[in-house]
């Protein structure tokens, strides 16, 4: 598929706006072709397949977008998204299945249950920095719940849109899932339409007018945004273990990543013994020329670059790793900064990318006032041997997420709910979450004609005697006393 000014080239050849394309998947779902489990079963199959067909298609466009070496591409971008088809495709079935509740006495004889469906046509906005990831992990989860899909890749990685635009079609049904490719404009066109749910994974800026977009239609949405997340480290602890994994999860995809620490704060002897065990850690994982490095990524264009290189402009904290930089190349070296301020250039807005900014507070309660003072992150770290202070911050902080000695790890277990709280995010995903972000729980009562002397108690003439004993049959005591 390919688009011209709103229109998209469907399977058949013909042009279709995007009022069309919507349209058309909203008169499938009606028909009630992706109900069945086994419908579900056999689209997430294919996805499957179009993966581990096309792997070295999709390692090929990621790096050409991100210069993405090909380990931290397999672990980010391929096998999650496997993982979590592994994962989805054992437990969906148990998933789709009524959820009978607790009844009173007035119910007794009733089927009282949950029952989820899935919501009709929904749109999947993705994002650049993991292009492949944060665009399929939700599809499964649309998928599995019985949606039509329409996805939207970020057209700032060009070359996995234009992968994705091409294999998705050949894979899955073009009856249900759609590929919309195209920038700003096309995103506004295809908002005008009337969605059963919106997943937008990206900035808050483009997150309020995508909201703004919605309410027209009053359609629910989930919004996986950023945030600057905060790397707390404090107490006894291994600086060596922290600097390795600090180092890892900072400049991994060159730190173009919605939950990478954004900033750490620790005590002044603390960052004196830090500075030296990262310098190390550094020069392990990427050499004495990270440039050369195979394995450190790019920034993913040069507007990107700008931004970062102004931002480090406009620091005035003290540069004490790294701080080269090559515009051609996309390039910037990881970078410490030190004698960072809090009203610094640095802490006004997401970092998302290999700038470290370190700053200093004594006290653990002013750390944890610190960050209480800015918006709630996506992801809060904190290394530190002593469980008391672990569970400190944990108590007296709140965040999307939260993982103690390590970074970024916590998103990749099926299990865990991934989304943000307040300003970095509304709505969760990942596994059952997922499922459950795309269905509609419907309440459902079957009542059969059991017990009609016991409704009599409801209807007029009223009186305090039909009330007492309507009030006991309501109550949830009614059910056990009776036993």
């Amino acid at each position: 598929p390919g688009h011209v000014g709103g229109e998209l080239r469907s399977g058949g050849g013909r042009m279709e706006t995007h009022s069309q394309v919507v349209e058309r998947l909203r008169s499938v779902f009606r028909s009630g072709v992706t109900l069945p489990e086994q419908f579900r079963r056999t689209q997430l199959t294919k996805l499957m397949s179009m993966i581990k067909d096309n792997e070295q298609q999709i390692l090929g466009a990621l790096h050409k977008d991100l210069a993405k070496p090909k380990f931290e591409a397999v672990l980010s971008e391929i096998d999650i998204v496997i993982n979590e088809l592994h994962y989805t495709l054992n437990n969906f079935k148990s998933w789709m299945q009524p959820e009978y509740v607790d009844k009173n006495l007035a119910t007794k004889f009733d089927d009282c249950f949950v029952k989820r469906e899935p919501l009709g046509v929904v749109l999947i906005i993705g994002a650049w920095n993991y292009p492949w990831q944060l665009l399929l992990l939700p599809m499964v989860a649309a998928v599995a719940a019985g949606n039509c899909v329409v996805i939207k890749p970020s057209e700032v990685s060009a070359a996995t849109d234009t992968l994705i635009a091409e294999l998705i079609p050949k894979y899955l049904s073009q009856d249900c899932y759609a590929v919309v490719s195209g920038g700003a404009e096309e995103t506004k066109s295809l908002l005008l339409n009337r969605f059963d749910h919106i997943f937008y994974t990206g900035s808050q800026a483009v997150a309020r007018s995508i909201l703004q977009a919605a309410s027209v239609h009053l359609t629910p949405v989930t919004l996986e945004l950023g945030g600057k997340c905060p790397c707390l480290i404090y107490g006894q602890v291994s600086i060596a273990g922290v600097a390795r994994r600090l180092v890892w999860s900072k400049f991994f995809n060159a730190g173009q990543s919605c939950v990478a620490p954004d900033y750490v704060l620790c005590s002044a002897a603390t960052r004196d013994a830090l500075l030296p065990e990262l310098r190390q850690a550094l020069e392990d994982f990427y050499g004495k020329e990270p440039q050369t490095s195979p394995d450190l990524s790019r920034i993913v264009s040069a507007r990107h670059w700008a931004r970062l290189m102004e931002l480090l402009k406009r620091s005035n904290g003290k540069v004490a790793v790294g701080g080269e930089s090559n515009e051609d190349d996309k390039y910037i070296a990881p970078t410490v900064l030190v004698d960072v301020s809090e009203d610094d250039a640095l802490m006004e807005e997401e970092i998302f990318g290999p700038i470290l900014p370190i700053l200093n507070f004594e006290s653990l309660q002013d750390g944890i006032d610190f960050i209480n003072r800015k918006e709630k992150a996506l992801a809060l770290y904190v290394f530190s041997n002593e469980s008391s202070v672990i569970n400190k911050v944990l108590e007296n902080t709140s965040s999307g997420g939260f993982c103690s000695n390590d970074g970024i790890i916590h998103m990749t277990l099926p299990g865990l709910p991934f989304g943000g709280v307040g300003a970095s995010g509304w709505g969760s995903y990942h596994g059952r979450w997922g499922f459950e972000t795309f269905t509609h729980r419907r309440a459902c009562m079957l009542r059969g004609w059991a017990l009609e002397r016991l409704n009599g108690l409801r209807y007029p003439p009223y009186n305090d005697n039909k009330l007492g004993w309507l009030r006991w049959t309501a109550s949830p005591k009614s059910s056990c006393s009776l036993m």
